[in-house]
């Protein structure tokens, strides 16, 4: 792709918002093994967020969000956004002396884009599958349709305050260097979300930090990301690195925008958690077998495929193994490797993977990119272990009370 059209492309995703935006963000993540220089270069712009709404498009839909009097709650309130994202741009204020005059940030929504998801959806389909950029086996209706159900959920401010005050309570611990903002009930609404404001740094700007704090933040997003799976069984399933703000100041990595946070069945997330367990650990047989009950493997593949799945599942197990001690991300060929069993799966999968994995992959995934972005080195064996360790109490417990019910 040239750098013409590479810019062409980005600032066609930038205008357009919503789902088509969402996806140049999860691209601009990648690393050169997946995407040309031109494009990745592009990309940066996109993972900054949409084009801001004009001044008098925002007071609208500040008033049709939260009523007439939204501004009188504000001592101060900023019209050009701090940032504009997939679905809605944010916003800096004070809150008025009788709310606390806290700093906060106020996010609110591009009138119209819940209505347009599932036609963006659409289009966005018909042209990935007109241009022939996703092979058939990686089954692109099936993902269309859980990326349309996903982000209109996402439309719901309301359910993104729940999951905020949800994780902020999981997260509080003042030792453990991971912050969550706090939600401003008296200006959240359907369509517009407000919480105290936090400081700090996108990931991608860590990245020009010294080796020690890189190492730092790397562990305890990596840690992070462990505790959602094996603890928590809920996910923020938005890698965005935007997401995640590093304050060198105070030393603390806080978690923003939690639209895209899930839920997961305690079975399925139980079994998945196995299924890290055996790829760390290089138990083939169980990545078979866990596959399998996963939905992952239906059992009638080819052995090409069978072997291929295998050595993809033990690729991002190796950060974890027994013997990897602290792993170096910064020599890490983990994307390349992975591309060489792409082909070959996505041309012999015969089901699509349940709908639940691809929020987890994409955590997975944008937690290894951005250790990878860091060139950290990471105790990741020692993180797994704590995590599955936690995960087998919950197992034990859990099975207890299956029995004593039972019982009774």
């Amino acid at each position: 792709m040239s750098e013409r059209n590479a810019t062409i492309l980005a600032d066609s995703l930038c205008r357009m918002r919503g789902a088509a935006l969402k996806l140049g963000q999860l691209l601009s993540m990648q690393d050169e093994a997946v995407l040309p220089p031109p494009l990745l270069a592009a990309l940066e712009r996109v993972r900054a967020g949409a084009d801001a709404m004009p001044e008098w498009q925002l007071t609208q839909a500040m008033d049709a969000a939260l009523g007439d009097g939204w501004r009188d709650k504000l001592a101060e309130f900023d019209p050009e956004p701090m940032a504009a994202a997939s679905i809605g741009q944010v916003h800096r204020g004070v809150l008025a002396p009788a709310l606390g005059g806290a700093e906060v940030a106020i996010k609110v929504q591009y009138p119209g884009v819940a209505d347009s998801i599932q036609s963006d959806i659409a289009n966005l389909g018909r042209i990935l599958a007109l241009t022939g950029a996703v092979p058939k086996g990686l089954f692109l209706e099936h993902a269309m349709d859980v990326a349309g159900r996903e982000l209109s959920e996402e439309c719901d401010y309301r359910l993104e305050a729940e999951h905020t005050r949800r994780f902020r309570e999981l997260l509080h611990d003042p030792e453990g260097g991971v912050a969550v903002p706090e939600v401003v009930t008296q200006l959240s609404a359907q369509h517009a979300l407000t919480t105290t404001l936090v400081r700090g740094v996108p990931l991608d700007q860590v990245a020009a930090m010294g080796q020690r704090t890189r190492d730092s933040v790397a562990t305890r997003l990596l840690r992070l990301t462990l505790r959602q799976l094996f603890e928590f069984r809920a996910m923020q399933t938005d890698p965005n690195w935007g997401n995640f703000l590093y304050d060198a100041e105070s030393d603390t990595l806080s978690l923003i925008d939690f639209g895209a946070a899930r839920t997961y069945p305690f079975d399925f997330a139980a079994r998945y958690c196995d299924l890290v367990w055996a790829t760390a650990t290089g138990d083939r047989d169980e990545v078979v077998r866990l596959a399998t009950a996963l939905g992952f493997l239906t059992g009638y593949e080819s052995a090409d495929v069978l072997s291929a799945s295998v050595e993809a599942g033990l690729i991002v197990g190796e950060p974890f193994a027994p013997g990897a001690g602290v792993f170096d991300f910064s020599e890490s060929k983990m994307t390349a490797r992975l591309l060489k069993h792409a082909d070959v799966l996505a041309a012999g999968s015969l089901a699509p993977p349940p709908p639940d994995s691809y929020s987890l992959h994409r955590v997975l995934s944008g937690a290894f990119l951005a250790c990878i972005k860091l060139r950290a080195r990471v105790p990741a064996h020692a993180l797994l272990q704590e995590a599955y360790a936690e995960h087998s109490r919950q197992v034990r417990e859990r099975g207890l009370a299956s029995e004593r019910a039972v019982q009774d």
